[in-house]
């Protein structure tokens, strides 16, 4: 199972958070129906570009607690102080996706970002994680 873990500034575009996606699927080299789940963070969960953009790829979208992403963060690959600061793991796109694939999370794309968002991409066995899909 693979798990596209997205972050975004507030009010981040549906079109910025997508742009990025493409960009991380082709880095990967990924078609986007390898792709199980759109992951993010609870709260993020509430966001319109991350709604959006979840019913444009027909997955479905996955918001993780805040102690499944914890628990996970020690697999995380990069580090945002600010994120750090703010949520208490090192990425949001990265623990989000790890968080969503199960035993055996691994990730198969480091957080890559533009200006408004951030985007990962996860595999492991599943099943879906149940941390409330939106």
């Amino acid at each position: 199972m693979i798990a596209l873990g997205v972050g975004c500034r507030r009010n981040a575009s549906a079109d910025d958070i997508a742009a990025l996606i493409a960009e991380a699927l082709a880095a990967a080299a990924l078609q986007l129906d390898s792709i199980g789940v759109v992951a993010t963070e609870s709260a993020k969960a509430e966001e319109a570009g991350i709604i959006a953009v979840a019913r444009r790829l027909g997955r479905p979208l996955v918001g993780i607690v805040a102690s499944e992403l914890a628990g996970v963060s020690h697999l995380a690959a990069t580090n945002s102080a600010r994120v750090q600061h703010l949520k208490g793991v090192p990425s949001i796109a990265e623990t989000a996706a790890l968080a969503a694939v199960g035993a055996h999370a691994r990730l198969l794309l480091p957080r890559i970002a533009n200006a408004t968002a951030t985007c990962a991409l996860a595999q492991g066995d599943g099943p879906v994680r149940a941390g409330g899909a939106a």
